[in-house]
C-alpha cells in the first residue's frame, strides 16, 4: 500500500478512482457478446468479433463492454452474437458475417435501431 505524503498523491489517487468509477458505470451501457464455442469459431465467429471490435476503435466508441462466450445453444445459427443496450430486452443475432456484424454496429449500436432480419426469436 502506498503512503500518502502530500495533497498532491491524494487527489492523484482521487482522479484515478473516478475514472475507475467512470469506466465500471460506462461498461453497463452495451454489452455485446460474441459465442466462440468451437462450432462459432469453425462458423467464423473471430472474424466476426474482429470487425466488432475494428467498428468500436474506427468510430471510437465509448460505453461498449465485449465480451466471448463458449457456446451459446444456437449451433445452426452460429455465429450469434448479443447485444443488450442499456435495460432494454437482450437481442440475438444469427449467422452474423463480418460484413452484418458492421451493418449491427451501425444501424443497432449506433443508430439505435434492431437489424430485425439478423435477429433470432430465441
Amino acid at each position: 500500500m502506498n503512503k500518502i505524503k502530500s495533497l498532491e498523491d491524494l487527489k492523484k489517487i482521487r482522479e484515478e478512482a473516478l475514472h475507475k468509477r467512470e469506466v465500471r458505470a460506462a461498461a453497463g451501457q452495451i454489452e455485446i457478446v460474441v459465442g466462440m464455442g468451437t462450432v462459432g469459431i469453425a462458423a467464423g465467429a473471430r472474424e466476426t468479433l474482429k470487425a466488432i471490435l475494428d467498428f468500436i476503435e474506427k468510430e471510437n466508441l465509448t460505453g461498449v463492454t465485449v465480451r466471448q462466450a463458449g457456446n451459446i445453444g444456437l449451433d445452426s445459427f452460429e455465429p450469434v452474437v448479443q447485444v443488450t443496450v442499456g435495460a432494454e430486452p437482450k437481442v440475438t443475432y444469427g449467422k452474423v458475417s463480418p460484413e452484418s456484424a458492421q451493418r449491427i454496429m451501425q444501424e443497432h449500436i449506433v443508430g439505435g435501431s434492431v437489424v430485425k432480419d439478423l435477429m433470432l426469436n430465441v
